[in-house]
């Protein structure tokens, strides 16, 4: 491994973070309800940490190993998770401790959405718009924004983007060269982020909510300005907007790119993924608004259908968003709904969740397995489109599956013996590693009840899930540290 290298990325990285804060300065300048102090100082801050670590090392060039890649980016969202706490526990008007503000930032840079503040309403607006571009920044991770310069810098970036977006389909890219697939990325999510702003600004939010519920939702963050979230407006256009662009930014942003390439549709029908993604949402919304209908929960289909297919599309793309106290609904809708948040949306995409891809091909193998019962000795290739799927890859899912699993299940167990009871212990740990954000029982609205400890095991389980499991854990293992 480079140390050198990889001291240089991470006080260049550093130093673009620092960046980010002007914004907040910005907004407290305007509004002038505090925050001004917190956010300029952290700026300066972080800006000199960067600079002293980047500048002995300034002059070294050398292209980052697939090691270098993963420490970078485990080291970076964790230093940026720490880093980005300092305003919440420095601001006088949002009273948190340590362990909540890291918790709160974490969840906003993971775009888990979960949240330890009651009062949204109440907070200075430069705190509001700091939590809501946190999760900005995390949707498309602000390493995939850093390598479209790093080649400018004679520090090669494809390492980096393989780090922070594993997954069956990580190699695939829309361009020639990492600095132009990132540039695409991010070209897309800006275009989509604009959009979004101006449409809820039309459905009648004013410029600031606008902005700012736009980050979260392309993102696919949760995060609002507001307690009551969505629900807090109580406007259908707002809602439909809403539906709107977090269907749209659960999609493969590949697939977005391609069809603003050839402007034509065309694409997103011919990928399996997407017609699976598609095709499991409406599923669950028709569920959710009949069951909502006739158990008497809603007395019209009006209102089913506007509170069944909200909450089914935020949930299961693992927005969080909310227009309905979805926990107290009856029978099986909540678990199921949770559930839905472990298939999350597509690969390529903002959501968590483990993908869609992901169970298509699971379920793929198990009806090869099945089939494989009645015709012992043929020989059956998983195909996507016509196309076989290297065993390999099929490995590599099954892997994912198990270790998501089993890590699920030993997290689980450890908060429950810090004392959670099962019901808030299996949604939390699944809000967590799904980047959900709410959850049911006692952290349906929010997770201050929990005790520090479950905070840090909760905190953990979001870089889990933002990271895939795989880029993190491999850092505990013994043959990454071998020469």
């Amino acid at each position: 491994m480079h140390s050198k290298i990889i001291l240089k990325v991470f006080g260049l990285l550093l130093m673009v973070y620092s960046i980010s804060l002007l914004p907040p300065i910005m907004v407290a300048l305007y509004y002038k309800d505090g925050g001004f102090t917190a956010f300029s100082s952290v700026l300066i801050g972080v800006l000199l940490t960067g600079l002293i670590i980047w500048y002995p090392v300034r002059n070294h060039s050398r292209e980052l190993k697939i090691r270098d890649g993963f420490i970078v980016v485990v080291m970076f969202w964790t230093v940026l998770g720490l880093a980005g706490a300092l305003p919440f526990f420095i601001d006088e008007d949002v009273p948190l401790s340590l362990t909540d503000s890291i918790f709160e930032s974490f969840s906003g840079l993971t775009t888990t959405g979960a949240t330890v503040i009651i009062g949204l309403d109440e907070l200075p607006h430069a705190i509001l718009w700091y939590r809501q571009q946190l999760q900005w920044m995390g949707g498309m991770g602000i390493i995939v924004l850093a390598v479209a310069i790093l080649p400018m810098l004679g520090i090669g970036g494809m390492q980096l983007y393989r780090a922070e977006t594993p997954g069956p389909i990580k190699d695939s890219k829309i361009a020639p060269r990492i600095s132009e697939t990132a540039k695409a990325l991010w070209y897309i999510y800006l275009g989509l982020t604009i959009t979004c702003a101006i449409s809820y600004w039309l459905a009648g939010m004013n410029w600031f909510d606008a902005v700012t519920h736009s980050f979260s939702t392309v993102a696919i963050g949760g995060f609002s300005t507001h307690d009551d979230s969505i629900g807090y407006f109580n406007s259908i256009h707002i809602e439909i907007v809403a539906i709107i662009f977090m269907f749209l930014s659960g999609i493969n942003f590949a697939l977005h790119f391609t069809a603003f390439r050839h402007l034509s549709g065309y694409a997103y029908f011919y990928d399996p993924e997407f017609k699976a993604y598609a095709g499991l949402l409406i599923a669950t919304a028709a569920i959710a608004t009949s069951y909502l209908y006739f158990q008497s929960v809603y007395p019209t289909w009006e209102e089913a259908i506007r509170y069944g297919v909200f909450q089914a599309i935020s949930i299961a793309t693992t927005t969080g968003y909310s227009n309905a106290d979805f926990s107290v609904w009856p029978g099986f809708l909540p678990v199921m709904l949770i559930l839905m948040s472990f298939i999350g949306g597509s690969a390529g995409s903002t959501a968590g969740g483990m993908k869609v891809i992901r169970f298509v091909l699971l379920f793929k193998q198990g009806m090869r397995e099945i089939t494989g019962l009645l015709h012992p000795n043929a020989i059956m290739p998983v195909k996507l489109s016509g196309k076989s799927i290297p065993e390999k890859v099929m490995t590599a899912v099954w892997g994912f599956f198990s270790v998501y699993v089993f890590t699920f299940a030993v997290l689980m167990l450890i908060i429950m013996a810090l004392g959670v009871d099962q019901v808030t212990a299996f949604s939390a740990i699944a809000a967590m590693m799904n980047n959900l954000g709410p959850g049911l029982a006692d952290v349906a609205a929010n997770y201050q009840s929990m005790s520090d400890p479950v905070k840090w095991v909760l905190t953990f389980a979001m870089l889990l899930g933002r990271l895939e499991i795989f880029t993190l854990l491999v850092l505990f293992t013994a043959a990454f540290w071998r020469k």
